[in-house]
């Protein structure tokens, strides 16, 4: 009986053995496929990011042109309206620049119609003064339009201003300088509406 007994647990160590063989060859089974796995999902979210890495720097690559486009066209917009408020207050400036030149005209007669009355003579005095007062008026009307006369007699010849009709040679004045004027040049806001007429002295 003591060697069946033997036996049998001899039978019954081996399979104690077997059984933890099996266990640990399970175990080291389950890590390595634990690793496995681990392994596989670290690769799927690397080839993950790898793919939206690309995707970011397109996107961020689109945001800094849609900025840029906005910019642009932000610049754009204000140029334009510069642009726009600087013809309004151009035209707003020179509006008048055709109308003040067909007045001037007339300003000339009133000044020759003054320069022929003979002022000794009592019957055209009182020709005289109405016409005074209606050039004055005149003028008045034009400075309240910035319309300005250009009356350069004495100074060099500038040919910006000046339209020179003759010159005349005068020891007395520097040469290119202005010694009469035939007619009134004017400007409208500082800019050139008819140039003067001017005799200038040669040296």
């Amino acid at each position: 009986m003591s060697d069946e007994t033997n036996k049998e647990s001899s039978a019954a160590n081996d399979q104690a053995d077997n059984a933890d063989i099996k266990n640990e060859t399970t175990e080291q089974t389950k890590e390595e496929l634990n690793a496995e796995i681990e392994a596989e999902l670290l690769d799927d979210l690397e080839a993950e990011q790898e793919e939206q890495q690309p995707v970011s720097e397109q996107l961020l690559e689109q945001v800094a042109k849609a900025n840029d486009q906005v910019l642009r066209v932000q610049a754009e917009m204000q140029n334009v309206r510069r642009r726009a408020e600087r013809d309004v207050e151009s035209a707003h400036k020179f509006a008048l620049d055709k109308f003040a030149a067909d007045l001037l005209p007339v300003v000339d007669n009133l000044e020759r119609a003054l320069a022929a009355i003979d002022s000794s003579d009592e019957g055209q005095k009182a020709v005289a003064e109405g016409l005074e007062l209606t050039l004055k008026s005149f003028m008045e009307v034009l400075v309240r339009h910035k319309i300005e006369a250009i009356d350069p007699v004495g100074q060099p010849f500038d040919a910006e201003l000046h339209q020179a009709v003759s010159m005349v040679p005068n020891p007395d004045l520097d040469p290119n300088t202005v010694m009469d004027v035939f007619q009134k040049g004017y400007t409208l806001n500082g800019r050139l509406v008819r140039p003067a007429m001017v005799v200038v002295s040669q040296g």
